[in-house]
């Protein structure tokens, strides 16, 4: 008898417990703070139901978590010489990934054939398996020629190159 009562007893702080967790969506804004249903009601607010909602509290519009300082003249600069060490480098490196990138959109456009590539193994026997390989061919010209685009971008950005005296 005295478990069958602290068995109720568990089950309903159970159900008081799951009450006072609710969750509710007012708006743009899930909180747990509407006291009942009525509050909740009278703000326009809906009970969140079937799924765990995760809250993560921000600062106040305003206030910054920390602060943003400004360079102090004391700050070490780099100086020319090194500056421009720096941007040959990446100018190298850059120009050496443009010609890779480059090379190999040569090789995919020589492989696609103008969209009739050559058929490999299976593909004669299996119609799907060629277009789907036509298909990645295509992709991956469409995403080489982005890479090289880009690359151009980052060189555009660079300062011109410097012959040396």
């Amino acid at each position: 008898m005295k478990h069958f009562f602290g068995l109720i007893l568990v089950c309903g702080s159970a159900a008081v417990w799951a009450q006072d967790t609710a969750v509710y969506r007012c708006g743009n804004e899930y909180t747990n703070a509407v006291r009942d249903a009525k509050d909740a009601k009278a703000r326009g607010c809906k009970l969140v139901e079937g799924g765990n909602v995760t809250i993560i509290h921000s600062n106040p519009p305003g206030t910054a978590s920390a602060p943003v300082r400004a360079p102090t003249p004391n700050t070490p600069r780099n100086d020319g010489a090194e500056q421009r060490a720096r941007d040959s480098d990446a100018r190298m490196i850059l120009e050496s990934e443009l010609k890779r990138a480059e090379a190999r959109q040569s090789e995919l456009l020589k492989e696609y054939n103008g969209g009739e590539p050559d058929k490999q193994g299976g593909e004669a026997r299996n119609y799907q398996k060629y277009l789907d390989r036509v298909a990645e061919l295509k992709a991956s010209i469409a995403r080489n020629d982005a890479d090289i685009a880009g690359l151009r971008r980052e060189l555009s950005r660079l300062p011109p190159p410097r012959n040396p005296p």
